[in-house]
């Protein structure tokens, strides 16, 4: 993992807050990840992590508070936000009508690469991730499983600085799922910094350097799978932690959802 220090963040949450109406989706969240550095946002359905990379994606201005990527403001800034950032949603939509390979390179050809780089990248990504016989094919046709790994490819195809994955394993099969991993370990290494959304506990503890849990809007626990566990959980896990955290929230529907373009 990189060097800690202020000159490594890449992503600043600072008093974050987010309010839909009477609802307070997210509250006074300050974060930060660092070059290298691996952090997961577990909670609840409801918990306010989705809001969290809405914002982060400026896709959702917000209530209080700021979140900055590179230096750049999230909602103010977003286009030069998104030249640093890669992002996977949890659901990836596309053109149905466009084949996999012709997104990629608008994906490319957006972000200012030449031609034989796209190129280059989108049979390396596409290789790891066992769907290059895919790319001659409509979107229309591609599971939720292949729009994921298109999905996958479109973010990391310009080795942003950062990478937002929201459930990045929903809908993978075992062997791809692995082949995830192993990716965003090796881009982690190789500087980025990896911020994501999972409900799968086991998969945070064995990947993440730390975890941040969410209760009700509010950052309730953050530190190293380890320092989590030893702190609130002797002797348990991170699902320990979780339930202690979460409690009756982990376990019942979510609350209130608010619309992906709702900036109340």
């Amino acid at each position: 993992m990189a060097d800690e220090g202020e000159a490594a963040v890449v992503v600043e949450l600072d008093q974050l807050g987010k309010r839909f109406g009477a609802h307070q989706a997210v509250c006074d969240l300050t974060l930060r990840v660092a070059r290298g550095e691996i952090v997961a946002l577990l909670g609840p359905n409801g918990a306010g992590k989705t809001t969290t990379i809405r914002m982060l994606m400026g896709m959702l201005s917000p209530t209080r508070g700021t979140a900055r990527v590179a230096g750049f403001d999230c909602f103010t800034d977003r286009a030069r936000v998104m030249a640093h950032l890669g992002y996977l949603p949890d659901e990836p939509m596309f053109h149905e009508h466009l084949r996999g390979g012709e997104i990629v390179r608008f994906c490319g050809a957006m972000r200012g690469m030449p031609e034989p780089e796209i190129t280059q990248r989108t049979e390396e990504l596409a290789a790891r991730l066992q769907f290059a016989d895919a790319l001659d094919e409509y979107a229309v046709n591609y599971s939720m499983g292949m729009r994921k790994k298109l999905a996958l490819t479109c973010a990391m195809l310009h080795r942003p600085a950062v990478l937002v994955l929201d459930e990045p394993t929903n809908g993978l099969d075992p062997v791809v799922t692995r082949t995830l991993l192993e990716l965003v370990r090796e881009q982690a290494a190789n500087s980025t910094a990896i911020f994501y959304s999972t409900h799968l506990l086991e998969q945070a503890e064995r990947l993440c350097h730390r975890v941040g849990i969410l209760h009700q809007g509010k950052l309730a626990a953050l530190g190293t799978p380890r320092e989590l566990v030893e702190t609130l959980a002797p002797g348990g896990t991170l699902e320990d932690v979780f339930f202690q955290i979460a409690g009756a929230d982990a376990a019942v529907p979510a609350g209130p959802v608010s619309p992906p373009g709702d900036e109340a």
